[in-house]
């Protein structure tokens, strides 16, 4: 049972949705899968993940995309490039690694959101949160698409939500771990490249992400 200082604190807000994209090139083929997927669930912001090419190329795309994600009242954030976002009308960027965040502050801040991910150590997730990071991420995959134990992402959730008030993004590799990740105390589950590449469709995939997401919230 609860003690009387815990029931007294007050509770979290309901997890909601991070969306990761895979990395865009084709906007005409990804478009109406993303558009899907914000029309499925309450997403709070989407990741774009761009491939290669010239400035004037990405700052096109990210403008092409941002209207679809900000009229549906979520975040559109971009993977690295700070040095676009402002002229590119994006929300803010995410930085992998303390060095990379660290870089791009001066580009972002106070107007744009700036999160970070790539944070390995309880040490490098402080130092981001003491710098300014409006939110971390813990779980993704890093370039080799590797990622620590579920276990252990679970733990550094749950140590980071009991400890902490600035944002956790929980990456969830799979729609079965976006349960308990929420139950964990995630502040939002992120969405990877499988929802995007479920064979039922992107739709489906985070539907039902946001029925785990409700029963999660239901079991709190």
């Amino acid at each position: 049972m609860a003690s009387q200082a815990n029931r007294s604190e007050p509770r979290r807000a309901a997890p909601r949705l991070y969306l990761v994209t895979p990395q865009v090139s084709d906007l005409g083929a990804f478009n109406p899968n993303l558009a899907g997927a914000l029309g499925a669930a309450d997403v709070a912001a989407v990741l774009l993940r761009l491939a290669a090419a010239d400035e004037r190329t990405l700052i096109g795309r990210i403008k092409t995309l941002a209207p679809l994600v900000q009229d549906k009242d979520a975040a559109l954030l971009v993977e690295g490039h700070a040095e676009l976002i402002a002229r590119a009308d994006a929300d803010g960027a995410h930085l992998t690694g303390i060095d990379d965040f660290n870089g791009a502050l001066a580009a972002l801040k106070p107007e744009r959101i700036a999160g970070c991910g790539g944070l390995y150590t309880r040490h490098d997730a402080m130092a981001a949160a003491e710098a300014g990071a409006d939110y971390v991420m813990f779980g993704e995959p890093d370039g080799d698409g590797r990622r620590p134990s579920f276990a252990a992402i679970v733990e550094r959730v749950a140590w980071w939500a009991e400890v902490f008030e600035v944002p956790c993004v929980a990456f969830a590799g799979a729609a079965g771990e976006v349960e308990p990740l929420a139950r964990a105390g995630a502040d939002f589950v992120a969405l990877g490249d499988w929802a995007f590449a479920d064979q039922r469709g992107a739709v489906a995939a985070v539907a039902e992400a946001a029925a785990r997401l409700a029963v999660a919230e239901t079991a709190a």
